[in-house]
């Protein structure tokens, strides 16, 4: 299992244009993806989950990839919010 925080950049937070890149590049990878913010968890392939989490500018979200790509789809998913979050 590998896990990684990252501080929300994008001054309207997670809406539905990354969250749907994002679940673009969850679903590349056979990995099992968490998003997870305050307690609340989102599937990573799960659209309306994602955003259900209200991240805005600011938050910190902890990402968990669990599988067995999951060293190569952690790597992509720090690459993704870096370029997109």
């Amino acid at each position: 299992m590998k896990q990684f925080n990252y501080t929300i950049k994008d001054e309207v937070g997670i809406h539905a244009r990354p969250a749907g890149l994002l679940v673009k590049e969850v679903k590349k990878f056979g990995s099992k993806v968490t998003v997870d913010k305050d307690g609340k968890t989102a599937d990573g392939t799960k659209l309306m989950a994602i955003m259900g989490l209200g991240v805005k500018c600011g938050n910190t979200v902890m990402v968990t990839v669990e599988g067995t790509d999951e060293d190569a789809a952690c790597e992509a998913l720090k690459t993704f919010f870096e370029a997109n979050l």
